[in-house]
């Protein structure tokens, strides 16, 4: 088996799939030494200007409303037996006096990419840390010593200072870890390791803490978890406009065309190869069914025992076509569960300008993403290359996480409509007077008995509110910090917590409408199968019993009549064939094989719905889906 290569970071160069690898899949990195090189003559440089005596924020200076005290960095005090310089005091001070975070500790793939995030942007050789420092904070992620970090305390600017304070704890051999397995002291972890605490060096404590890496983390890993709950998403719409026996031409590359948003394109040409092969989608109108419910009359020999529903058309006589007897040239005069309309409902008409409007989003916020992933991103910044009368140590503000944290807003409002037109096509999917005949809640329910699904759309549309209440954007509620030195910060911690949280309750929803389509789709199939044995082995009159409003038709009409029901009985064999696209059916063939069983009578739901869950998070249906019809 080959060894798989540590990740190389050299500040520029680090992509989010590689963050990824590093936060889930615990790849190990490596320093570049050209970049080693850059960062240790910046802190040549820093040591320099130390010696001259110039005043430089956070390094001679205090932080925040103290940036006015100039420290003597001759100056030694004790502190806990040591006499350090005042200025490697300052540094220390700044990180234990930080780590004053609440909360559950962030989850490790966070913290594990906050690690290789922050060891990228120091990599760039404008903050004035130390190599030595940089190998151990390296090697904490190469032996997966995850700091433990509450979650909450960050506002985003000077970047996410609180959470940063307490991972770079760990280097000072201070606070918890997880490690080997478990929660312990980060002193013993490092032992165990064989790993030495370090002491830190003048400007280290403000290159460690001050930067952007909580809330970029969870950009990243929301991103990672949207590129695959997008894709779930058109499957689900596939898989819905098979059941409904839905409409092919809101998918037309000539009306994208027109409109040449990318997404939008992108998911039109998705649904086209995911419903590529059905005979479902624009099947004719006549053919479909309505299901009705099953009595003791409604089948003969075996078809009594096999089914749970029955299934019916209405005739329409001559006298009633009307306007719509060109209609009726084309498409039989009966009326099923298919409405003789030319377009569907927006939640299905519409998937393409919503879904690609979504997924435009995320390329957005990808781009963003990927900028402040090679960005430096503390203070001050050091330029030790520059001519002689430039400045070399520059104080700004690119700590300020504003930029991701809109970028995040942006993920937090596309959350909830993702989710809302999910529920929407589940909901129509289980209402009779919208489900194009399939039976109300999507079970047979001859006896009255049975709820079906019918509570399953309770839970989506709670999780759709909770989704759109918490999608009220944090970054418009600047709380000023630091006795107002810092007086607008940009929330972003906030905003990438409530963006991971909110995608649990995506996935969510997802999965539950996963778990209807697929039950709305093996029904759409059975009552199309049953037309087929209808009109194959059980004879004319079997299916003329099923159609209703024969009471219209006398006298000359009925001789129609007997050669229309003839020519149903003759079309509706084609429906031997009537089959979802293969790239659907691999869909259903995942969730069934799942141990998820068609609904035929009531049963708990629940375990059920956790298997949905479970296919959705693992990314399982994609996977299947992806191996038919290629990547979405």
């Amino acid at each position: 088996m080959a060894t798989v290569q540590p990740i190389d970071l050299d500040g520029r160069r680090l992509t989010t799939d590689a963050v990824l690898d590093i936060a889930l899949n615990k790849r190990q990195v490596r320093l570049s030494r050209t970049a080693l090189k850059r960062v240790q003559a910046s802190a040549d440089f820093l040591a320099r200007e130390l010696k001259r005596g110039e005043p430089i924020y956070g390094v001679t200076t205090g932080f925040g409303s103290n940036a006015d005290r100039v420290l003597e960095s001759t100056r030694r005090r004790q502190r806990d037996g040591d006499h350090l310089p005042i200025v490697a005091e300052l540094q220390h001070n700044l990180i234990v006096s930080h780590a004053v975070c609440v909360g559950a500790p962030l989850k490790p793939e966070i913290v594990r990419a906050m690690l290789a995030i922050r060891i990228n942007t120091l990599l760039q050789g404008h903050s004035g840390i130390r190599v030595a420092t940089l190998q151990a904070l390296s090697g904490l992620l190469n032996h997966d010593i995850v700091p433990v970090i509450p979650e909450k305390g960050s506002v985003g600017a000077s970047g996410d200072l609180a959470p940063l304070s307490h991972l770079a704890l760990a280097l000072l051999g201070e606070g918890d870890v997880f490690a080997f397995g478990e929660r312990m002291s980060a002193r013993a972890a490092l032992e165990r390791a064989r790993l030495e605490p370090i002491t830190l060096s003048f400007k280290e404590g403000l290159a460690l803490n001050n930067g952007t890496a909580q809330m970029l983390a969870s950009a990243i890993l929301a991103l990672g978890q949207l590129q695959r709950l997008v894709k779930q998403a058109d499957i689900n719409a596939a898989l819905a406009l098979e059941a409904f026996c839905g409409r092919s031409a809101a998918f037309d590359p000539r009306v994208h065309a027109l409109r040449p948003h990318p997404g939008q394109s992108h998911v039109a040409e998705s649904i086209r190869r995911l419903t590529h092969g059905s005979t479902l989608v624009d099947i004719p109108y006549h053919r479909v069914p309505r299901f009705a419910p099953w009595s003791a009359t409604s089948w003969t020999g075996a078809e009594s025992a096999e089914r749970t529903f029955d299934v019916r058309w209405e005739y329409v006589p001559k006298a009633e076509r009307g306007a719509r007897s060109k209609f009726y040239q084309k498409n039989l005069p009966f009326r099923g569960g298919k409405k003789a309309q030319p377009q569907d409902a927006y939640s299905l008409r519409c998937i393409p300008q919503v879904h690609g409007a979504v997924r435009d989003t995320l390329e957005r916020v990808r781009e963003i993403v990927q900028i402040e992933l090679n960005s430096v991103t503390d203070n001050p910044l050091i330029f030790p290359d520059v001519e002689p009368d430039e400045d070399h140590v520059v104080s700004a503000g690119n700590f300020h996480g504003m930029p991701i944290a809109l970028a995040l807003t942006q993920l937090k409002v596309v959350l909830p409509v993702l989710a809302s037109i999910s529920e929407r096509r589940l909901n129509k999917l289980l209402d009779p007077a919208t489900n194009d005949g399939l039976p109300p809640f999507l079970i047979g329910n001859e006896d009255g008995t049975d709820s079906g699904m019918m509570i399953v759309q309770y839970t989506a549309a709670a999780l759709v509110n909770e989704l759109a209440s918490k999608a009220h954007p944090a970054t418009v509620y600047s709380i000023p910090t630091s006795a107002n030195a810092e007086d607008h910060v940009s929330m972003g911690a906030t905003e990438g917590r409530h963006v991971l949280e909110m995608l649990v309750d995506l996935e969510h929803v997802l999965a539950l409408e996963l778990l209807v389509n697929c039950q709305a789709l093996d029904f759409r199939v059975q009552l199309l199968h049953a037309s087929y044995t209808l009109a194959s082995n059980l004879g004319v009159q079997a299916l003329r019993s099923k159609l209703r409003n024969l009471s219209q038709v006398s006298g000359d009409d009925s001789m129609t009549l007997a050669e229309d029901v003839k020519r149903l009985q003759s079309d509706l064999r084609s429906l031997r064939n009537a089959k979802p696209s293969p790239a659907t059916r691999a869909a259903l063939d995942t969730v069934r094989q799942a141990g998820i069983a068609f609904l035929a009578r009531d049963r708990l739901l629940a375990p059920d719905i956790e298997r949905a869950i479970s296919l959705v998070q693992s990314g399982a249906v994609v996977s299947s889906v992806e191996a038919v019809c290629g990547a979405l």
